[in-house]
């Protein structure tokens, strides 16, 4: 299962409005393979989109960024606003702590404010 921001989840209704079955992300153009029919949108006729292809549209759209830099940052962000190791963990399918790790290392300014926080002398 897939948790949505609801920002993502308002651009995803209006990127799939009028379609109500078949792959969420199709291709732009009709494609030059018949795919198989679980890959096709029954409306359109759109061949659901490849990963290397929404890679490469994203590099294109974001100015050289990869979809694995997106998902890095996410993290980092959802890491530095206190979400939990295990909550992150469960949200990024990592099976193993210590491979999430090198995505949440939190950035100078979540220490100072960790360190603030626990400042008994302050």
């Amino acid at each position: 299962m897939i948790f949505w921001a609801s920002g993502t989840a308002r651009l995803l209704a209006r990127y799939n409005r009028g379609r109500r079955r078949g792959p969420v992300f199709v291709t732009l153009h009709q494609p030059n393979v018949i795919p198989a029919a679980r890959d096709r949108c029954p409306d359109t006729g759109r061949g659901r989109l490849s990963y290397e292809r929404a890679c490469t549209a994203f590099r294109e759209a974001s100015g050289g960024w990869t979809l694995h830099q997106l998902r890095h940052s996410s993290l980092t962000h959802l890491g530095e606003a206190g979400a939990s190791a295990m909550l992150l963990q469960a949200k990024s399918r990592h099976r193993d702590l210590r491979t999430l790790a090198r995505y949440t290392k939190p950035g100078t300014e979540a220490v100072a404010a960790l360190t603030t926080h626990f400042d008994n002398s302050r």
